[in-house]
């Protein structure tokens, strides 16, 4: 995976000369481990506001000190989870650090668990791969397989949210819960958990072996030290970058080759698209990315192309979010699949004018009403995309189309959303009795995708094979029929 920098190094110290540094390597690059109390890390992580990586930004030494209140009064054991699950398909920089520098992400762990006096250390990951192996090859490198274990998840969307996370280590389904659980409070095993993205444990290394001081040294006085970016270039592949915080982003860019583009996704598939202008102007800082009218999130760099379509990129997107959601709430199981249709049919002129104000009833629908925040973080996505692309819509609006291709420039784990639904296949087709079927219409509203009613409130079904991702809610929509004129056929 290509690595590149701003500046000197930090996290990506040492990787001009080593492919992948072991443990050797990593003390000749990094220095030896040193043990700190939950005091000396609360002091330094507060001196310059270390943040989580993954996304939301929250202040690392809060967690910290809510594990340790939780603790005692819990009089409990504690848990350190990192979360190196990296669900995002656009995202690429905590892959990078556990396949190339994997023992800052162990040294990071430790360094809280011994503070903690923490009964272990669980790594999450979905990487079967190079990533995968390598951490796992850390961890028997640094002689702390009684104390580390890594833990193997589904690699979906959903599955990098922090209670989904604590569900899957803990033998759960890897899905949200469905309502608030704070991991300080109950996490892994029910105890309380530090629970913090791959980088931030890497970053409280570096903070460690730094010190205070010299960790803020670059970057800004809000924002101290380094960012890791996944930036996609050209070449349609990533980028890892590390920079001070606070570097204009044009100049991420150019370093990578590619340019803003239409626009520019910041934060990924739950972040928001930046315009052109709005993109020249902005710096790679928390701050400054959600002065411009995004977020940073978790590191996402993507320009789209000025010769593709941006509506049917953005559609494409939407699909995928709607196949990858938990499944367990209205908003999720029927909203955002409704709103990925209602965007796809205004991306392919059908029912232009229709489409898009069924596009903005479907996010209203969803926004601030999901068990988790998928729905609001697809939502904010596509809403920005209407905005950033307004003259695109117009056009979609005005001829059906704005002649440009789809080319699949946002990476949805390497598959056409599309080819998905069509490769789950279960050879099972819905039927309707008709000597039995009154009209009620609750199957329509089931299972939307596939019944559909007409203008008497009577189903009208779709003729091919039911998908295995709408199998659990076909079931339903022939369990719950009042009339039992609901079944399945095969062909």
């Amino acid at each position: 995976m290509n690595f590149r920098y701003v500046g000197p190094p930090r996290l990506g110290r040492g990787l001009d000369r080593y492919q992948r540094i072991d443990q050797t390597a990593h003390r000749e690059v990094h220095g030896e481990f040193r043990r700190r109390s939950v005091r000396e890390l609360l002091a330094m992580a507060e001196q310059v506001d270390l943040r989580g990586r993954g996304g939301a930004a929250f202040p690392f030494a809060r967690k910290l000190k809510a594990v340790v209140s939780a603790a005692r009064r819990q009089d409990a054991q504690t848990v350190v989870l990192v979360n190196a699950t990296e669900g995002e398909p656009a995202s690429a920089k905590d892959k990078l650090l556990m396949s190339r520098t994997p023992h800052l992400i162990l040294d990071g762990a430790m360094l809280a668990a011994l503070a903690l006096g923490a009964r272990e250390v669980v790594i999450g990951v979905t990487d079967g791969g190079r990533a995968g192996r390598s951490i796992r090859s850390a961890v028997v490198e640094s002689n702390l397989g009684g104390f580390i274990r890594v833990v193997r998840l589904p690699e979906r969307f959903v599955t990098g949210e922090g209670g989904a996370l604590v569900n899957g280590v803990n033998g759960a389904p890897a899905l949200p819960p469905g309502r608030k659980v704070r991991a300080a409070e109950r996490g892994v095993d029910g105890l309380p958990t530090l629970l913090s993205n791959a980088e931030t444990f890497a970053q409280l290394a570096l903070l460690s072996q730094l010190g205070p001081d010299l960790y803020r040294a670059i970057g800004t006085a809000e924002e101290p030290g380094t960012v890791l970016l996944t930036v996609w270039g050209p070449g349609g592949r990533p980028v890892v970058v590390e920079a001070p915080a606070g570097t204009p982003l044009f100049q991420v860019l150019d370093l990578c080759r590619a340019d803003v583009g239409q626009g520019v996704l910041m934060g990924g598939y739950h972040g928001a698209w930046l315009a052109p202008a709005a993109a020249n102007r902005a710096r790679v800082s928390r701050e400054d990315i959600a002065r411009a009218g995004a977020s940073l999130g978790a590191g996402i760099i993507l320009p789209l192309a000025p010769d593709v379509c941006p509506l049917g990129e953005v559609a494409r997107v939407a699909v995928y979010m709607g196949m990858e959601t938990a499944g367990q709430c209205g908003p999720c199981r029927l909203g955002l699949p409704a709103l990925a249709r209602s965007l796809r049919a205004l991306a392919e002129g059908d029912s232009r004018s229709e489409a898009l104000s069924a596009v903005r009833q479907g996010m209203q629908v969803v926004k601030g009403r999901g068990a988790c925040h998928h729905p609001d973080g697809t939502s904010r996505f596509i809403a920005s995309a209407l905005e950033v692309f307004r003259d695109d819509v117009d056009t979609h609006l005005a001829s059906g189309t704005c002649g440009r291709p789809v080319r699949g420039l946002l990476p949805i784990d390497g598959e056409d959303a599309a080819a998905v639904e069509e490769s789950e296949d279960t050879g099972l087709r819905l039927t309707v009795d008709w000597t039995r079927c009154a009209g009620h219409g609750l199957c329509g509203h089931l299972v939307p995708d596939l019944v559909s009613l007409d203008e008497h409130g009577f189903p009208v079904v779709e003729s091919k094979s039911v998908p295995q991702r709408l199998l659990r809610q076909a079931h339903q929509a022939i369990e719950m029929c009042p009339a039992l004129a609901m079944r399945f056929k095969t062909p």
